[in-house]
């Protein structure tokens, strides 16, 4: 082996070597914040943080049926008391007395610090005797005794004034102290798992839990045999659906390498030849993960995903190098004569990506650099490494059976050519006709959730009055203590808004952890025991009481005046969950998260928030903002395939420096996009956000079709060869894509179909558009008729 070839070997030995030691160290992210604009608002910043790391995220909704309603209900608290002993979960909640005991008691023991109703003139005589009067009617009221069991510690009522604000809240149905649905049919839990919602490890294993402890809790209860677990909420989603895209992509995987491996053994009758073509796409991505990896100090799954995907074509170089070597030639002088050809391919492609280096989203930019680093890896080892690995008497002796149907294009192209341009004028038209936008702008239908689980979701948040989280109040501040008192003047705003039934209710974090001003306050509020005492004897003047019954709420009130401020870490797991969703720190600020319920009249409650003079609090409709993130991507990827469109035309000026030139390969190129397009919005449909991965894809993979048929052939079995090796890398194209595009998941679908389809426009487009090559030449005609016959 030459010395050359030698140095080649082994400086790709050494990158293959730093890039694996650069990936073991590197940081895969799944935060969805990589695929927000650079310049997000704060209102988007919010809907990712909810996703993300919000309660909601966290929410594991458990339905348990088909039993009679009593063993569901065993059921349900057998269930319930495991879970509460797995460290997986914050929070359990089935309607039985455990499900609030935390709660309930933190409230009750902190109530003179916690409730807003404290205040000094609440406990002047007025103020007692006011509230003793209220007591006494309530005792004579439904609440009874509820009231008769708590008025001996609080007659001011303040642990009714926390409870107030859920008063509107929907209950689930409740039998024999459990939680089911109105029909009695199904048992209902609400869990909080630990873990954040994108932790998508942590809720497969909290899920498993879930089944393992349920499996258990069957066996315990007489009759339990015949019920079913049911589960629903985001984690459940996220798991079935990266399970699901996991047995797609492998199913596919495995059924396109299948295909590819059936028709490249008959190409090349060489195993070690088949392996040896899988180098350039391993390298490449290889290299374009640690190249990622040090540019931005992580790799996104989705990088990851989709990169692969990007820089896909690279498998196409070795077919071409391979299929086109010619018995008796060797793979480095084949090399030579398709390198210029090869390299303006793969530079077509990289200069289209590198319009998502200037992407204002991480994430875009990520796959920008991804694939472009990618194909130039792949290029490399293709030119300076295979040559010297191939089989010296290697040829492809199989490929040129592959030739005849397109040959047989290329025959009768004169006659083909007016039929493309009138295909190309009938897409333009269709899409010109098309009625509304061309983007599908239904989110529900990116979703890769099937239908059936959501209606299940739907109706177990409808049973367990779970409410529809679309509408929020944020804002942010450098300081925590800032941060809460703001959130007690926000609620100031939000309280009237209740009142008129603009909205059923919302959360504060002040409401669960106040500043420690206002907890200040409220202590200087209670009066010391010799005054209230004083106080509460003549407040007691006229009204049926005996003094000695209120002994226990002279302690308590001198026990919260002296007692120490509340913390975060006071609060019992649920509540603390509760209070790090809703206030939580980012980029050295906090920021403040308002969820608000049952909102009847946004405007109005948008027209309060700008009205109260606070610049830095701002009401959010998410279903809004996901709209105008989604409006964002598109505009994005337009812009951003329009300006690689404009790269590759220039590129393809400086390499054929031939205008008409230039016009052949550009042209049944853009008559594939546009014959694709017009073929996926048939009938009224539209295209979804993945389906432009799809059109770079075309680009990337049909330039290198286009640039193989205006090059200018010598002999006719050279060209026969080309023919082939570019029917061989367009069949293994389209099957991988085509079977991709069988797949339920909406992102696998749309990249699957668009590329199946355009790529093979591509190849029959740029066939049968061709002017240069096959037919100018003398033994073309013969060499249509009777391709060499492999040996």
């Amino acid at each position: 082996m030459p010395a050359r070839r030698r140095l080649a070997l082994g400086v790709w030995l050494l990158v293959i070597a730093l890039c694996v030691a650069v990936i073991a160290r590197t940081r895969l992210q799944t935060d969805m914040t990589a695929f927000l604009p650079r310049s997000a608002s704060m209102a988007q910043q919010v809907l990712t943080e909810q996703v993300r790391n919000g309660v909601a995220s966290r929410l594991i909704l458990l339905g348990i049926e088909g039993a009679k309603p009593a063993t569901l209900a065993a059921l349900s608290k057998s269930l319930a008391a495991r879970l509460r002993h797995d460290t997986a979960f914050a929070d359990v909640a089935n309607g039985d007395d455990a499900s609030l005991a935390g709660a309930r008691e933190f409230f009750w023991r902190n109530r003179y610090l916690l409730s807003p109703g404290v205040a000094a003139d609440r406990f002047t005589v007025a103020g007692l005797h006011a509230a003793l009067e209220g007591d006494l009617g309530l005792l004579g009221s439904d609440m009874g005794a509820l009231i008769k069991d708590s008025l001996p510690h609080d007659p001011t009522g303040e642990l009714l004034t926390l409870l107030r604000p859920l008063a509107g809240m929907k209950r689930p149905h409740n039998r024999d102290g459990v939680w089911l649905s109105p029909d009695e049919n199904r048992a209902l839990l609400l869990v909080h798992a630990r873990a954040a919602g994108f932790d998508i490890d942590a809720q497969q294993a909290a899920l498993a839990l879930i089944d393992a402890d349920f499996q258990a809790s069957r066996q315990a209860v007489a009759g339990a045999a015949p019920a079913r677990l049911v589960e629903s909420g985001p984690g459940v989603f996220a798991v079935q659906t990266r399970a699901t895209m996991k047995r797609d992509a492998s199913r596919f995987s495995l059924l396109a390498t299948a295909v590819a491996a059936g028709l490249l053994v008959y190409a090349y009758r060489s195993a070690r030849v088949l392996l040896l073509g899988l180098l350039p796409v391993a390298t490449g991505a290889l290299a374009a993960l640690a190249a990622v990896s040090l540019g931005f100090g992580f790799v996104h799954g989705i990088t990851l995903g989709f990169g692969v995907t990007l820089i896909g074509e690279s498998v196409d170089y070795a077919i071409y190098l391979f299929t086109q070597t010619a018995r008796g030639d060797s793979a480095a002088a084949t090399l030579a004569r398709i390198w210029p050809t090869l390299r303006l391919g793969a530079l077509t492609s990289i200069v289209g990506f590198s319009a998502m280096l200037f992407s204002g989203f991480v994430g875009f930019a990520q796959l920008g650099l991804f694939s472009i680093i990618g194909l130039i890896a792949a290029a490399a080892v293709t030119r300076f490494v295979l040559p010297s690995l191939v089989p010296a008497e290697f040829f492809a002796a199989g490929a040129g059976a592959l030739a005849v149907p397109l040959l047989g294009v290329i025959r009768h192209r004169r006659w083909l050519r007016p039929a493309v341009a009138v295909l190309a004028m009938a897409g333009a038209m269709a899409l010109a006709a098309h009625r509304g936008n061309f983007w599908d702008e239904d989110l529900t239908k990116l979703s890769p959730i099937p239908a059936a689980e959501q209606t299940l979701d739907r109706q177990l948040r409808h049973d367990l009055g779970v409410p529809d989280l679309r509408y929020f109040v944020v804002f942010r501040n450098a300081d925590e203590q800032q941060a809460l008192a703001e959130s007690e003047a926000v609620s100031a705003i939000l309280e009237p808004l209740v009142a008129r039934h603009a909205l059923g209710g919302f959360d504060v974090p002040s409401r669960l952890l106040p500043s420690d001003q206002t907890q200040r306050q409220r202590q200087a509020a209670l009066p010391d025991a010799d005054t209230l005492r004083a106080r509460f004897d003549q407040a007691l003047a006229g009204l049926p009481f005996r003094p000695d019954t209120f002994a226990p709420f002279f302690a308590d009130v001198a026990a919260a005046k002296h007692a120490p401020l509340l913390t975060r870490a006071d609060l019992p797991p649920a509540l603390r969950l509760q209070l790090d969703s809703l206030l939580f720190k980012r980029n050295n600020a906090w920021n403040v998260v308002v969820p608000l319920r049952d909102v009847t009249d946004p405007g109005r409650v948008d027209a309060a928030v700008i009205a109260s003079g606070q610049p830095d609090v701002a009401f959010v409709d998410l279903d809004r903002e996901s709209d105008r993130l989604l409006h964002t991507y598109q505009h994005e990827a337009t812009m951003l395939a329009s300006i690689g469109s404009i790269a590759i035309v220039i590129l393809l000026l400086f390499g054929l420096r031939s205008p008409r030139r230039v016009a052949a390969v550009v042209a049944p190129l853009a008559a594939a996009v546009i014959v694709t397009a017009a073929l996926l919005t048939l009938g009224g449909g539209k295209l979804s956000i993945f389906m432009v991965v799809g059109f770079l894809l075309i680009v990337a993979v049909g330039s290198n079709y286009c640039l193989f048929f205006e090059r200018q052939y010598g002999e006719s079995e050279t060209q026969s060869r080309s023919v082939a090796s570019i029917v061989l890398a367009n069949l293994c194209t389209v099957s991988a894509y085509g079977l991709m595009s069988l797949s339920g998941i909406p992102v696998l679908h749309d990249i699957g179909m668009t590329v199946a389809i355009g790529t093979f426009l591509s190849l029959f487009f740029a066939a049968a558009v061709s002017t240069r090559g096959l037919a100018n030449h003398p033994a073309a005609a013969e060499s249509i008729r009777h391709p060499a016959e492999s040996p």
